[in-house]
């Protein structure tokens, strides 16, 4: 293990965080994992530690309170761990009207999908200019290539997280570190209930976790700007979607979210 490989990784309670902890502990690394369930943290700790002989550290924290990459960033720093692989994986989505839904919930979603991923990035970005060295992989969503009617706010946080992790990717590569985003398809998790997702079509094609988690992993360690998990999607993305007139572009967006009975 070198201090190096130290990764946090927020939203490793479960999904993509939960198996991009395992994939990062497999290697022998150490790692900080955060999320809101300590019990769930805590038997993941346990099923790393033992299954691999690393050091795992649990950090509790609600990443929709404003202060939270501060306390997340001051518990690392009073602990010693020099955080050199930073994963922002937390996020969460919602369905429906944008005037329809609860306002808060909305507030709440920008707070944890852009906010709270661009201050840890902040903090533990200064460190790692300093130390010239670096890996971030920020998990963004092919969502953030296209407007998202039925999920105005969640597409469009996406947007900044692609957007704000290429920009930043350029400002440092001088440093030696590397900024990837990670925009994968639908992934089979918790997302579709917590984000009321029941009943849209796209997520019968969703893939696994494991696999997610795997190819950013990978792409990652690669330094790639960009990750995709499909061909399919990467494809529609760089060649179809710039050809597609906005206002076909927005019909099949909004009936891809669809819910379907």
């Amino acid at each position: 293990m070198t201090e190096a490989n130290i990764a946090l990784i927020t939203g490793a309670s479960g999904g993509i965080g939960m198996e991009l902890a395992r994939i990062h502990a497999s290697g022998g690394n150490d790692l900080v994992i955060v999320a809101r369930s300590q019990a769930k943290l805590e038997a993941l700790k346990a099923e790393l530690e033992a299954a691999h002989q690393v050091k795992v550290w649990v950090i509790v924290a609600d990443l929709s309170e404003a202060d939270a990459a501060q306390k997340i960033y001051t518990q690392t720093e009073e602990l010693g761990i020099k955080i050199k692989i930073l994963i922002n994986n937390a996020g969460f989505g919602g369905h429906g009207l944008f005037h329809q839904r609860t306002l808060a919930k909305e507030q709440a979603m920008m707070q944890v999908n852009m906010v709270t991923l661009t201050n840890l990035t902040h903090y533990y970005l200064q460190d790692m200019v300093a130390a010239n060295y670096g890996r971030i992989l920020n998990v963004s969503s092919s969502a953030s290539f296209v407007p998202g009617p039925l999920q105005a706010v969640y597409f469009a946080t996406k947007a900044y997280v692609t957007s704000f992790s290429q920009a930043i990717a350029e400002e440092v590569k001088a440093h030696n570190i590397s900024v990837t985003t990670l925009c994968p398809g639908t992934v089979a998790t918790d997302f579709v209930i917590t984000g009321d997702l029941q009943g849209v079509a796209t997520w019968k094609y969703a893939k696994s976790a494991q696999s997610v988690a795997a190819t950013g992993y990978r792409d990652m360690s690669k330094g790639l700007l960009v990750s995709f998990n499909e061909r399919v999607i990467k494809l529609m993305i760089n060649w179809v979607i710039p050809l597609l007139p906005r206002k076909w572009l927005l019909k099949m967006s909004r009936a891809a979210m669809e819910k379907r009975d």
